[in-house]
């Protein structure tokens, strides 16, 4: 991992999203599920974002506007630089015989990467809106299903599923899927272990997401 500030090269609005893409600079784009530390403007801590896509000389964050860190990080506007420190974390595996990637809400964010690296496999996603669902266009082959339906009914039992998501979709999969790769969202303050904010519950142990995870086998 390395820290270094990046410049804002485009934000683009995807349904309630942005995407944010900055020039890479010296950072490497790591392995699909990892993620990356963006200095919020205004704010003390910074913010833990997956990397949603790599293409060359750039890094691309998709953004969920919801509190004062992540609004400061989507009003950014081309030109702007902040301070970016990763890749962190563990990935995922991307030894699996037939991928299908799950993801539910912003859980959709490392996906794209990583659909690049297992060379666009199938994917199921889950939304609340049909406006959020137009973040659907970043997964290629992708299966949509909007509230009330659940991701879930999209696996089968021999799939080697690959999930992001809010914890209960995520608690759910595990239960369809037990050998599932679950990426865990938790907010984080260090992103490298110190200050154990980011610690879950997974399996009967307490797992500090930012070095054990966070992506973490289901069983």
């Amino acid at each position: 991992m390395r820290r270094e500030t990046l410049t804002v090269v485009g934000a683009d609005l995807v349904g309630p999203y942005t995407l944010l893409r900055f020039r890479r600079g010296r950072l490497e784009a790591g392995v699909p599920g990892q993620f990356f530390m963006l200095e919020a403007p205004g704010r003390l801590l910074p913010r833990p974002m997956s990397l949603c896509l790599a293409p060359p000389g750039e890094l691309a964050f998709l953004i969920d506007p919801i509190g004062p860190g992540t609004t400061s990080l989507a009003a950014l506007d081309r030109g702007d630089r902040i301070g970016v420190l990763g890749p962190l974390g563990n990935g995922f595996r991307l030894d699996v015989r037939r991928p299908l990637l799950v993801g539910g809400g912003i859980g959709i964010a490392p996906l794209p990467y990583l659909s690049e690296a297992l060379r666009r496999p199938r994917a199921a996603l889950g939304f609340r809106t049909e406006h959020h669902a137009e973040a659907a266009a970043l997964v290629p082959n992708a299966d949509v299903v909007v509230e009330p339906r659940l991701v879930t009914e999209l696996i089968a039992s021999d799939d080697d599923v690959l999930a992001c998501g809010p914890e209960p979709m995520l608690r759910a999969v595990a239960r369809h899927a037990p050998a599932a790769q679950l990426a865990w969202e938790a907010p984080m303050a260090c992103g490298f272990g110190a200050c154990h904010g980011c610690a879950v519950e997974v399996g009967g142990e307490w797992k500090r997401l930012c070095v054990e995870g966070p992506v973490l086998c289901a069983s």
